[in-house]
């Protein structure tokens, strides 16, 4: 067995859940095992996009976790990080 912590945050709460699973268990598996989705019941394991420490995983169905991994579910972007610089930029335009 191996440890390893399942994370989840929005802006009003945060939980990072320890995790105990077997050698060569998944990113999503552990997602499951977690139990995160009955704490935050818009999580849908199968569907939100997950990292390990901050850096994205293309395929959580595959990615084998290691002794003390935390993934991290990610909440979808409300707006196009380019669009909402671009919006930035217009507003400071207009203050001046």
């Amino acid at each position: 067995m191996i440890q390893v912590e399942v994370a989840y945050a929005r802006p009003d709460r945060q939980e990072i859940v320890p995790v105990n699973v077997p050698e060569g268990t998944t990113a999503l598996e552990a997602a499951k095992l977690s139990g995160i989705s009955d704490i935050f019941p818009e999580i849908d394991p199968d569907m939100i996009d997950m990292g390990v420490f901050g850096k994205v995983i293309k395929d959580p169905a595959a990615h084998e976790l290691r002794e003390g991994d935390r993934v991290e579910l990610y909440r979808p972007l409300k707006i196009d990080p380019k669009q909402a610089r671009l919006n930035r930029a217009k507003k400071k335009g207009q203050a001046q």
